[in-house]
Formats: structure tokens, C-alpha cells, sequence
């Protein structure tokens, strides 16, 4: 039998990434564009209809911690596996007749089998591409966004040109068909993580590992928000169901845009300050825009740029993340600790902008709310100068007893 080569080895290997990360957004990018055939099928109010992004989210942050635990006992090969298989599951069983806990149950389970691909998925690119790292993880990064906008444009056009509207959520079941054998074909058969390996630091221990969580989680809250209310924006603004979901699709267009240029552009830089800080200005602009002008072309800008700031907000945190440690281990299961903190946090995001929408019959405050806290991390950037990474990651504990 003919063998892969070196070169052939990577590039199906990074081919099969691009694959997983574009099955980790469908099952939430879907729910927007379709929120008034769910909320007419179900009777939910938008607080009810916020737990669809909300508690996956939530799960996401969980089971982000999960990741850790997978891949010592399983590997990366077979936890990203499993990942892609719940995702398939909780797309086809939305061809059920919609009810709103059979929605939030498939809701749960892709977020369980989200989190456990992101939370493998950061230190596997490290580890077999370690000297790529920002390339890949911009490449991987796209795709989740990528898959994003395809679901977002996608999901009220599958449901306004087929017998039943919920083709429009449970289509993307045929994304996880195709990654999931192309990841087992490709990805290595590597041990599990466990036996030997040093222990992991205690990151809940150390104040650096806590800001880098709550910066990736302001993050990813304006991301969910933004993926739960900025089509239902659009319908109060006047718009079609289908112009929303074509909004949020730009958006998340934009996003794919800046996602693939901000780490490459980023790659030769160790200092990732002054590229963060212009993202989080675009972020702060387009939230700021779409309160003070929500009207005509403008609309248009204030959305590219929420785009182009998010989507490159996403993969400078992360490799941010990964920096802070040369080990590919120690490295991954910070990044598996940012994630699930962090998106605990961003939780919190899309359930609170649906209560302000249910009571102020507007996006505004929540949007106003969001931009506060963007700048905030505007404040924080400062902080993260390369050369103080190392020490940084050291416990309180071991810092003092090096001191002594």
C-alpha cells in the first residue's frame, strides 16, 4: 500500500482540521435565522428562545474541562472523533417534530461535543504543527466561522425551499458525515496523554490564567450575542427573516475574512498587544454604531466591522493563550481552562440581551452594555507583554518560594 508522504501527511492533516472546525458553529448559527418559525412551533418568548445559544454555551464551558480528562485517557484522535459524532446526532434528530425541550436537549449535546473538540483542538495544532501554530490556528478558526456564515445564510434558505422548515437546523448533520471519517483516516494514532506526563499547573491558581479566561470570554460574549440577536435585530429594524440571516451571514463573512489575514499578518509578531488592540476598537465601533446610527448603508459598516474585530479577536486570544507556554501539553490545557471559564462567562451574554430585549422592547443596553465591557479589555491589553509570559504562569506559591 502506497504511503502518505511528508508532505502529503500534513496537508491532509490540516485539511481534516479545517473540516472539524466547520461543524463547531451550524447547530448555534442556525437558531437565529430561524427564531420565528421556532418561536411560532413552540410558543417560546425570547428569553426562552436565549437558552438555544445560551446554555450550549454554557455546556461548551463545561465540557470544555472534559477535554483534559478525554485526552489522557483516549487521545486527541478518538476525543475529536466522539466530538464530531454527538454533533452529527444533535443535527439529525431536528428532523423530530419541534418541541422547545427536544430543541434545547439537541442544543446541549452539539455544545457537549463542541466544547470537547475545542478544548483537544488547540493543543493538537501545537503539537504536531509547532512551528505554524498561527497559521493553523488561523486556518481552523476560519473555519468555525465559516461554517458559521454557511449556516447563518444557509439555514432560512434550506427552510424556505424544502417541505419542512426544520431542514433549515438539521442539514448540517451531512458536515459532521464528511469530517468524521476524514479526521480517523488522517489524524495520527497517538497514546493517550496520560502515564508519565508531568502534571498539568493548577491554573486555578494562577491570576494570569483568570484574565486570559475573562478576556476570551468578553470576547465570546459580543460573538454569541451577536450569533443569537443580530438577525432578530434586523426583523425589529424592519427587515425579511431571510435579510437577517443574510446580515448575520456578512457578519460572520467578515468575520472569515479577518480570521484568515489577522493571525497570518500576526505570525512574525511574539507581541500580540498592538494586534489585539486594533481589533477590540473595531468591535467597540460596530457595537457603538449600531446603538447611536441603526439606519440604512451605515448599518452595513457597524456590522463589517463587529465582524472584522471579532473575527480576529477569536484566534489572537487563542494563540495569546498558547504562547504562554513553549510545552504543547501545558499549553493545550490552558487553552482547555481559558475556553471553559471563558465560556461560562459568555454564557451569560445572549440570555441577559433577551431578558433587556423583553424588557426595554430593544437591543440597545445590551448592545451598550457589551461595548463597556470591550473596553475594558481595551484596559487590559497593556498587560500581556511577551516578555513577562513565564512569569505570569507561576503559581503565587511557587513564585514566593523562589524568592526566598
Amino acid at each position: 500500500m502506497k504511503q502518505d508522504t511528508p508532505v502529503q501527511r500534513p496537508l491532509w492533516l490540516a485539511l481534516s482540521i479545517i473540516l472539524v472546525g466547520l461543524n463547531l458553529r451550524p447547530a448555534l448559527a442556525a437558531i437565529g435565522p430561524l427564531l420565528d418559525q421556532l418561536r411560532h412551533a413552540t410558543g417560546m418568548s425570547f428569553s426562552d428562545a436565549s437558552l438555544l445559544t445560551t446554555l450550549p454555551v454554557a455546556t461548551m464551558g463545561a465540557g470544555a474541562f472534559l477535554g483534559s480528562w478525554l485526552e489522557r485517557r483516549a487521545g486527541a484522535r478518538l476525543g475529536v472523533a466522539l466530538a464530531l459524532a454527538m454533533i452529527l446526532l444533535s443535527s439529525a434528530l431536528r428532523w423530530l417534530p419541534a418541541s422547545f425541550g427536544a430543541l434545547l436537549a439537541t442544543a446541549l449535546m452539539a455544545g457537549i461535543g463542541i466544547a470537547l473538540a475545542q478544548a483537544l483542538m488547540p493543543g493538537f495544532i501545537k503539537q504536531h504543527f509547532p512551528h505554524k501554530v498561527s497559521a493553523l490556528m488561523g486556518f481552523y478558526i476560519t473555519a468555525i466561522m465559516g461554517g458559521a456564515s454557511l449556516a447563518a445564510a444557509g439555514a432560512p434558505w434550506l427552510a424556505a425551499h424544502s417541505a419542512h422548515w426544520q431542514n433549515g437546523l438539521a442539514a448540517w448533520a451531512a458536515l459532521a458525515m464528511l469530517a468524521l471519517p476524514c479526521w480517523l483516516l488522517s489524524a495520527p494514532r497517538g497514546a493517550p496523554g496520560g502515564g508519565s506526563a508531568a502534571r498539568a499547573p493548577q491554573f486555578s491558581q494562577i491570576p494570569r490564567a483568570w484574565l486570559l479566561a475573562f478576556y476570551f470570554g468578553i470576547g465570546t460574549a459580543v460573538y454569541a450575542s451577536s450569533l443569537a440577536w443580530l438577525p432578530a435585530l434586523f426583523v425589529q429594524l424592519g427587515w425579511s427573516q431571510q435579510q437577517g440571516g443574510l446580515m448575520l451571514s456578512f457578519m460572520t463573512g467578515m468575520e472569515v475574512v479577518s480570521g484568515l489575514t489577522i493571525p497570518l499578518l500576526s505570525a512574525r509578531s511574539h507581541d500580540m498587544r498592538g494586534w489585539l488592540t486594533l481589533v477590540l476598537l473595531a468591535v467597540l465601533a460596530g457595537l457603538l454604531g449600531m446603538v447611536l446610527a441603526p439606519h440604512g448603508g451605515l448599518l452595513l459598516l457597524w456590522v463589517a466591522l463587529l465582524g472584522l474585530g471579532v473575527g480576529g479577536l477569536f484566534p489572537l486570544t487563542m494563540i495569546l493563550t498558547l504562547h504562554h507556554y513553549e510545552d504543547a501539553r501545558n499549553a493545550g490545557q490552558l487553552s482547555a481552562f481559558v475556553q471553559g471559564i471563558g465560556y461560562l462567562i459568555a454564557a451569560l451574554a445572549p440570555f441577559a440581551a433577551g431578558w433587556i430585549r423583553d424588557a426595554t422592547s430593544s437591543f440597545n443596553l445590551a448592545w451598550l452594555c457589551l461595548a463597556l465591557l470591550i473596553a475594558s479589555l481595551l484596559v487590559l491589553t497593556r498587560r500581556f507583554a511577551p516578555q513577562g509570559y513565564a512569569e505570569a504562569m507561576q503559581s503565587p506559591t511557587v513564585a514566593a518560594a523562589q524568592t526566598r
